[in-house]
């Protein structure tokens, strides 16, 4: 399937009326395949419990957190009101549904107040390979809020990784670019960079 295909056909997918329903189980995840991973997932029952500025600001700062702490590699996400859309590698030292998990259970912990849960419980995954698919999806993360009609353009919306593409300037978030890769401190990259 061409990789705008599949783009296209996920925008249904996320959309109410069938992403609201159940995950299937039994699902494999590839995972130590040395690939980027376009993750998603939702706040319980898609209620939009992230339209509000201070729980997208306390999930950048856990998000970044977890990252350190994991040497995860984070190349573009967005904070939607009531999903969450990443694109990350898989971490060296834990499995990436582990890194997923730690970073739900942690915002949870802060944000979910009386509530019975703040996250619903799967997430979405899908692996990603070359620099072309690459491209497409952190576009497609990036262009969300607009395609939503939260904002008119990328760099109005200030939870996504977008203005660290723009500008080069560091957020919240850490994200793994050309910008932090020309810096020379910064690591080697990952295989999951290099073209196949």
């Amino acid at each position: 399937m061409p990789r705008s295909s599949w783009l296209h056909r996920d925008e249904r997918v996320f959309g109410a009326a069938v992403y609201d329903r159940t995950m299937p189980y039994g699902l494999k995840r590839f995972q130590k395949a040395e690939v980027l991973h376009f993750i998603t997932f939702s706040c319980f029952h898609r209620l939009p419990l992230l339209a509000a500025p201070e729980p997208k600001d306390t999930f950048e700062a856990v998000l970044e957190q977890i990252r350190a702490r994991h040497q995860a590699r984070v190349y573009a996400y967005v904070l939607m009101p009531e999903h969450v859309h990443m694109l990350v590698n898989e971490p060296p030292s834990i499995l990436l549904a582990q890194f997923v998990k730690a970073l739900k259970q942690t915002t949870s912990r802060k944000l979910k107040g009386d509530r019975e849960r703040f996250w619903q419980e799967r997430y979405f995954d899908r692996n990603i390979r070359g620099e072309a698919a690459r491209s497409e999806v952190i576009r497609y993360i990036h262009r969300n809020p607009v395609k939503r009609g939260l904002v008119a353009s990328p760099e109005q919306y200030t939870w996504s990784s977008f203005s660290h593409y723009a500008t080069g300037l560091r957020g919240v978030v850490e994200i793994e670019s050309d910008w932090t890769g020309s810096r020379p401190t910064h690591r080697n990259p990952l295989i999951a960079m290099m073209p196949r």
